[in-house]
This record gives C-alpha cells, structure tokens and sequence, in this order.
C-alpha cells in the first residue's frame, strides 16, 4: 500500500495537491501544479529523500515526502516532511501510516529532526503531527495571505 512516488503518479499527486492549493491555506502556494511540474518535484526530492505514496485499488490516495529544511550545510541533518490526502480519503488513518513510514525512513539517513509547518487553523494535522510525538515549538503570525486573508504558520518538531 506505501511504496515510493514514480513519474507515473505525478498526475495523481498533482491532482490531490491542487486541491488543496485552490481551496485551503494548507499550502501557500497559490496556482495549481502540472503533472510534469510535479514530476520534477519528485525527482528533485529523492535525489536526497523519499516520496512516498500511499496506494489502493490502483489509486494514489496520499503522499508524504521530505524536503531540506534549509539550504546551510549545517542543517543537513534536518527536514521538514509533508503528507496531503485525497480529501475523500481522509480520517481513515492513511496520514498516520504515511508519516510513520516516512520517519522510519528517515531514520537510517541520519535525519535527527523533522519539522513539520501547519498553517492555523488545522486541528486534523495538529492532532497527527501530536500523536507521533512532534512538539510544538513556535508560531508565526501573520506571515503568509491566501483566500483573502492572513494565515498564521505553527512549527512542530520531533528529534530522532
């Protein structure tokens, strides 16, 4: 059911992401993604990390990924993870068992700390990041505008 991202799900992964990039400040980015964009973005993240998607019937029904936290050498050992659902196919523990299967393939990488971004309010993500052990460590106010209005960013962290 989890196995790594190919180019072949690129369509799909574009399609959950799009979702959410045209109707929720999940993600700041504001224009939808082309399945050959996106197959460059998975490219361009495991070169170094996995993307991982989770699968049923045939259908991509999420993904989860790893991305550098920043570009310093001395934060190599520090990602920041994401996991998007199909909006049909959440509340069905897929986000659990794709960030579970994301740390433990972080681990071996020597990863020590994943942060993980949630745009306010987003209580579903909040009680995920929570139940796997990341703590939350700050928030910033105000930093991004989407939908008309400005979004509040909370950072969470787990150590390895």
């Amino acid at each position: 059911m989890i196995r790594n991202a190919t180019y072949n799900d690129a369509p799909a992964i574009a399609g959950i992401y799009n979702y959410y990039v045209l109707n929720t400040v999940v993600t700041f980015e504001e224009a939808s993604v082309t399945p050959l964009e996106m197959q460059q973005r998975i490219a361009d993240i495991q070169i170094r990390f996995p993307w991982l998607v989770y699968e049923e019937n045939g259908l991509i029904l999420g993904y989860a990924y790893a991305s550098s936290w920043k570009p310093r050498t001395a934060y190599r050992n520090t990602v920041e993870t994401s996991v998007y659902l199909d909006p049909a196919h959440t509340g069905k523990g897929i986000g659990r068992l794709l960030y579970s299967h994301l740390m433990s393939e972080l681990k071996p990488l020597k990863i020590h700390a994943v942060i993980g971004g949630i745009a306010q309010p987003n209580e579903v993500s909040i009680k995920l990041h929570e139940s796997l052990g990341f703590k939350n460590i700050g928030l910033f106010s105000e930093v991004g505008w989407k939908l008309g209005r400005w979004v509040d960013v909370g950072y969470w962290e787990m150590i390895l």
